[in-house]
């Protein structure tokens, strides 16, 4: 197990100019803020990050921003993925892991593999891999549900060390978490289910709410990992509402409105995403108002 990532990860949005270029002046106003804030680690260039609308020099570039200006404050966590394996397996070649913990890897998308394609996808990607690889199954993205077999069959590989678990079935993850080899994390990537996941033994989260609410949400998810669900409950209900608000017209589209509307960065996103509406936007200005 990689005990670092226990806790609260940030799946890390990646900020704009008007123009579209990467503004890694807010970029580093982030970053310092989720530290400050307590977050246990940082998790660039995952899809919150838009890292599929980013050049393979601007993820360099990215990459080895944060790497320079956490130094070594918290763990860091690459996202390193895509439907085309040889091209995937060239990226991790070249990757400079210094200031790095692991890889989150998400499943192969639009392709539709099937299941034994994504154990072969993710066999070769363990296999070159600098670092330990976290699976990330996210159906509602990738159009393909990694099975729960899946999910156990790739557990017992060499270089893979967890998965984030963002399908949102409970029975899924309810049995992954049963039958997993005891080193083997399971890591939330949906908000709202963190607290009972963790409940059920996930290790913590990869979560997108805490761009903008990291002090409460990585709380909350401390208090879960000791035990304490009245607290940590508390804590869960005070921000349920906020995190269905930002996914009602897409991610990151609504973090990074909250984001704009609390002085971070800016809410320029890169086609083919498009800012939030007028409404869900002054939903989200009138949540945070009464926050």
């Amino acid at each position: 197990m990689i005990s670092k990532l226990i806790g609260t990860g940030v799946a890390m949005v990646t900020p704009f100019h008007k123009d579209g270029s990467i503004d890694f002046k807010s970029y580093q106003k982030l970053i310092n803020s989720l530290i400050a804030n307590k977050v246990d680690y940082l998790v660039p260039m995952g899809t919150t990050g838009e890292s599929v609308a980013l050049s393979k020099e601007e993820k360099k570039e990215i990459f080895a921003f944060t790497a320079k200006t956490v130094a070594g404050r918290v763990p860091l966590v690459a996202g390193i993925g895509g439907n085309n394996t040889l091209e995937v397996i060239e990226t991790l070649k070249s990757f400079d892991k210094k200031g790095y913990t692991a890889i989150l890897s998400v499943a192969p998308y639009y392709n539709k593999p099937n299941q034994e394609g994504i154990v072969k996808h993710y066999q070769m990607v363990a296999k070159n891999a600098p670092l330990p690889v976290i699976l990330y199954n996210v159906p509602g993205r990738t159009g393909t549900n990694m099975s729960i077999e899946t999910t156990l069959r790739l557990a017992k590989e060499k270089n893979i060390a967890g998965i984030k678990e963002a399908s949102g079935n409970m029975d899924q993850i309810m049995s992954i978490l049963k039958h997993k080899p005891k080193e083997f994390m399971v890591i939330s990537g949906d908000d709202a289910l963190t607290l009972p996941l963790i409940a059920l033994g996930a290790n913590g989260v990869i979560s997108v709410v805490a761009n903008a609410w990291p002090k409460d949400y990585a709380q909350m998810v401390r208090l879960a990992l000791k035990g304490d669900f009245e607290k940590a409950r508390k804590l869960h209900f005070k921000l349920t509402d906020i995190i269905n608000l930002l996914f009602v017209d897409g991610s990151p589209g609504g973090i990074k409105a909250a984001l704009k509307i609390k002085g971070i960065c800016e809410d320029f996103v890169r086609l083919p995403l498009a800012n939030v509406n007028d409404s869900v936007y002054k939903k989200i200005k009138e949540a945070i108002a009464k926050y």
